[in-house]
């Protein structure tokens, strides 16, 4: 009997909405002693720079993941829209190099790129059925080659100003990404898409049976996600000032991770924004400061995956946990 209390104490932790904040919370102070430069200002910028694009094409994923689907062509989408945008703006080789209007068509040009392949993705998963994992596992191997092929794996430089700007400036590339974050807390929370996709994500069969149009909206969260990429691929190719085939690459376990250590459930039918945001951040804190410590990328990437595992396992537990009540 004296058990109970701990279990129900432990339940209740499992089910809080800012268990991971508080996780951030405690590893930062756990960590700051031993590791020098980690609570300093310039590396806090260095955090952030790195966060914000990870947020970015994590929240569109976590909406995918919360309708009860996945998409792991995003990095691949994030990579391609990287080349389309170079193509474009470059100085050197761009269609439209040295044009006034070079800066706003590559940045239509990354995003409609973007969602058009967020919008094969949707066809194939709600209109030839497909399963998710199988039809963007496709997706992604497709969209890698292509941006390979069309740069013949070379780096796009000479973009313009003007849109470098987007990603080196920190206060820019914040704002993007926290009024686009915050307009997907708004939709989830407060407009009737957000309720569908947490009934379709709950009980497809049954929400459709209630009136939700689940095919159109299933096909929609799955064109949000890649408009996402987009936008998530302009911050990445202003930043690093190149537009990268292999851009994003080795980020997918990051995007996924968040999303998972955020709380979204991999069952589908329950997620948040803000968890999503304290995943990516608490990530981006393991990775900034185990490489201060000097640690190796491969060292970095498994306590990383370890992390994510005992995430995926929590995930697990709070499932059933949820349905015993």
């Amino acid at each position: 009997m004296a058990s109970l209390p701990a279990l129900r104490l432990l339940k209740r932790a499992l089910l809080a909405d800012h268990l991971v904040l508080w996780l951030c919370l405690v590893y930062s102070a756990a960590l700051a002693p031993f590791t020098p430069g980690f609570a300093s200002w310039g590396n806090l910028q260095t955090i952030l720079a790195y966060a914000m694009p990870i947020l970015v094409v994590s929240v569109g994923l976590t909406l995918v993941l919360i309708v009860g689907g996945i998409d792991l062509s995003v990095t691949s989408i994030v990579a391609l829209a990287s080349v389309v945008g170079g193509k474009v703006m470059s100085a050197d080789e761009g269609w439209l190099a040295g044009h006034a209007l070079a800066v706003p068509a590559g940045l239509l040009a990354m995003l409609s790129v973007s969602a058009g392949l967020g919008a094969i993705n949707g066809l194939a998963v709600t209109a030839c059925r497909i399963p998710p994992f199988i039809a963007t596992l496709t997706t992604m191997m497709l969209v890698s080659g292509l941006a390979i092929w069309l740069t013949l794996s070379r780096k796009i430089g000479g973009l313009p100003p003007g849109f470098v700007r987007l990603g080196q400036e920190l206060w820019l590339a914040g704002m993007t990404a926290g009024v686009t974050t915050w307009l997907a807390h708004l939709a989830l929370s407060c407009t009737l898409y957000g309720k569908w996709l947490y009934a379709i994500g709950h009980n497809a069969r049954a929400a459709s049976v209630s009136g939700v149009p689940v095919a159109r909206v299933t096909f929609f969260t799955y064109v949000v996600s890649g408009w996402f990429a987009g936008l998530a691929a302009i911050l990445f190719t202003a930043g690093l000032e190149t537009g990268n085939p292999e851009m994003a690459r080795d980020n997918l376990l990051d995007v996924v991770g968040a999303v998972v250590i955020g709380g979204t459930s991999l069952y589908g039918g329950r997620g948040r924004v803000s968890g999503t945001v304290f995943g990516v951040l608490f990530l981006a804190l393991v990775d900034n400061s185990l490489n201060l410590l000097g640690l190796t990328f491969y060292t970095i990437t498994m306590v990383k995956g370890g992390a994510i595992l005992a995430a995926a396992l929590t995930d697990a537990l709070r499932n059933r946990l949820l349905t015993q009540e």
